[in-house]
């Protein structure tokens, strides 16, 4: 899913995606980004992506599929902290 699909979610219903926080600037899980650079997480390639996400249908879920894939997670997105969020409150910047 991208971040123009995201209309066709439920408005109803909370959605949770994994997403990180750049911890440095220029950081290897995204070169040339800033610090405090926020990003999703591709549950796919397991990467930090600006558009790229799945949701889950709740919190549980994602920490489950988090916790899963922790060790590929910590090799991809190099000293951040993976962390379950609302997906609502994370494109409105307030997580």
């Amino acid at each position: 899913m991208h971040r123009q699909q995201v209309d066709d979610l439920d408005p109803r219903h909370d959605y949770w995606v994994p997403a990180v926080v750049a911890p440095r600037r220029d950081w290897a899980g995204m070169p040339g980004c800033r610090r405090g650079a926020r990003y999703l997480v591709d549950q796919h390639t397991l990467h930090a992506s600006r558009d790229a996400f799945n949701p889950f249908d709740s919190q549980l879920n994602c920490l489950q599929w988090i916790m899963l894939h922790r060790a590929r997670l910590n090799q991809a997105l190099p000293g951040a902290n993976v962390r379950a969020v609302r997906l609502d409150r994370w494109l409105l910047g307030l997580e």
